[in-house]
């Protein structure tokens, strides 16, 4: 998606060869423009699927995850990282360890609110090495849902999540795929674009 990849170099800052800080539009400020062409080209990706809901963590899958379910026209979940007065029982829960955070954190989400015959799609932000999307694919496997996309923002395509993700047969769309921010330079995966005869 090439209006995010101008974000990204536009606003984006490299803090070292393993993490990108996109807080000016993403996970602490929001461009609402941007991501509601992001919610657009997460509803074109998956337009087949019968997305009856889309599934996100707190909080900064939350935003492109709105987006997408007002273009599906259906209902977003979001799985809570901290306990609430109001959510103790009657629960699915995961063990999600943050790469970034350098801890483990337990997410949940209500029973009453994924079902089995809901198809679920599951929206974050980042993926690096894949333990926040498997965490929220636990929660909808516990609900005996079906899994049937993951929609990520941006790819650390260096690290091992993409493939881990993939190889367990979920489709995954990514929308900026990272190749590299090695010697503080943002280098994005090149897809080759087959020529029309």
């Amino acid at each position: 998606m090439k209006l995010l990849q101008e974000k990204i170099m536009r606003e984006g800052k490299v803090l070292s060869d393993d993490v990108l800080k996109v807080d000016a539009f993403l996970n602490h400020q929001i461009d609402p423009v941007l991501m509601q062409e992001i919610g657009k080209e997460f509803a074109k990706r998956f337009k087949d699927e019968k997305i009856t809901k889309i599934v996100t963590i707190e909080s900064s899958g939350i935003a492109p995850a709105v987006m997408a379910a007002l273009e599906f026209g259906v209902t977003v979940v979001f799985a809570r990282k901290r306990k609430s007065l109001t959510l103790q029982d009657n629960m699915y829960i995961a063990k999600v360890y943050s790469y970034t955070k350098q801890e483990t954190n337990e997410i949940s989400i209500s029973k009453q609110y994924i079902h089995e015959d809901d198809r679920v799609l599951i929206i974050d932000d980042f993926l690096a090495n894949g333990q926040a999307a498997l965490g929220l694919m636990n929660l909808v496997q516990q609900a005996g849902a079906t899994v049937a996309g993951i929609g990520i923002v941006i790819e650390k395509a260096f690290q091992d999540g993409g493939s881990k993700l993939r190889e367990s047969g979920v489709r995954v769309e990514s929308l900026a795929e990272i190749a590299s921010l090695n010697n503080g330079t943002v280098r994005f995966v090149e897809h080759a674009v087959a020529e029309v005869k």
